[in-house]
């Protein structure tokens, strides 16, 4: 095997707990973030290239990673976006036809460090039991003295605004120009799947920086608009809440996904908290309380809507919970042609259950061209 040398690597958490493990290539590295957990068993590449992972150092407990390569066409960003990354068995070779280069090539081109052999069961079970917690990734830890003051300088994710360092920086569209209807995406670190899924029920998108107003949306002529997932805590975003006060107010078809989810229950005064560990996976079992059918959904988020106020709230009726906690995971407002969730229904990775929101979303359309 290439690299048989490997560099000693560890992990240090921000409350002094070091794991040990080894560097994934033979270069020295080094990497901050808050580590977290995702249980998908596929889908590392989409994981990888999520915008809502943004600043945060990635630990897969699938035991195997790298083992089908990467492809061109499943990534949700042009590059990496996690911070770092922490498996148990990193694969060097690929065995899928369709993958276009190796992992490791890819994490390079995306000059992403990562380390493996650790113990990631004890690592996910610590992360459970303390929450999730800053954290640096090296293979340079002769110095744990200058390592830990260079840790504690790391802001917390807690009031941490991370929508401007992913968002475009221009506006851009996607989609077929002649499609049937148009939708003013408002990018607070979108997934390319979302997009997609537009396109697909023949919507035709334009996609906006984070800080864009309600009012230079609105003049392109969208019959609906669309608020993105993405990273960090929702409630820096004053400009993107605002845009959603504008957009109710206006009474405009409004979707909201994931962190535009936690934008909308902002814009209506439900306040938002930061979760233990959060949810991170393929496999969450969500109710939906409208139909009573249950759903197995894809989820990235560390952040949550505070359930007491939205349950108080007059004019939103919660429309999906979280079955293993109980948190809300879907709102619709009563008087308004808005609804949102906290999950990812493009499922990119994961279940396609939740593929129906978009048609919703579609009918909605229909209805404000009417």
């Amino acid at each position: 095997m290439k690299y048989q040398a490997r560099k000693k690597a560890i992990l240090l958490l921000e409350d002094g707990t070091i794991f040990h493990g080894k560097a994934v290539g033979d270069k020295n590295g080094k990497a901050f973030g808050e580590v977290c957990f995702n249980t998908g068993m596929t889908g590392y590449q989409e994981i990888f290239t999520d915008p809502s992972y943004f600043g945060q150092i990635m630990v897969t407990t699938n035991a195997h990673i790298g083992n089908y390569g990467a492809n061109e066409e499943e990534k949700e960003a042009e590059t990496a976006q996690i911070s770092g990354l922490i498996c148990k068995n990193f694969s060097y070779y690929q065995s899928r036809p369709a993958a276009d280069e190796t992992l490791k090539q890819f994490l390079d081109r995306s000059d992403l460090f990562a380390i493996s052999d650790v113990d990631t069961r004890a690592l996910v079970t610590y992360i459970r039991e303390n929450g999730a917690m800053n954290a640096v990734i090296t293979t340079e830890f002769d110095d744990l003295d200058a390592l830990k003051k260079e840790l504690a300088a790391v802001p917390d994710m807690n009031g941490l605004e991370l929508a401007s360092k992913v968002s475009t920086k221009k506006p851009y569209f996607f989609g077929n120009e002649s499609a049937r209807f148009k939708v003013a995406v408002l990018d607070i670190g979108v997934k390319k799947s979302i997009l997609k899924h537009l396109s697909k029920r023949d919507v035709y998108c334009k996609v906006y920086p984070y800080d864009t107003s309600y009012a230079e949306m609105k003049e392109w002529g969208a019959q609906g608009y669309l608020l993105s997932n993405g990273p960090g805590d929702p409630q820096p975003l004053a400009s993107a809440v605002q845009v959603a006060k504008d957009i109710i107010a206006d009474d405009k078809p409004l979707f909201g996904i994931c962190l535009g989810h936690q934008v909308i229950a902002l814009a209506n005064g439900i306040s938002t908290y930061k979760m233990h560990h959060g949810h991170r996976g393929i496999n969450h079992p969500i109710m939906n309380l409208e139909t009573g059918k249950g759903e197995i959904t894809s989820q990235n988020h560390g952040f949550s809507v505070n359930k007491e106020e939205t349950e108080a709230h007059p004019e939103v009726v919660v429309t999906h919970t979280h079955l293993n906690d109980g948190t809300v995971a879907g709102i619709r407002l009563k008087n308004k042609n808005c609804f949102s969730v906290q999950y990812h229904p493009e499922a990119s990775p994961g279940p396609n259950d939740a593929h129906y929101l978009f048609d919703e979303f579609i009918h909605n359309l229909i209805k404000e061209k009417q």
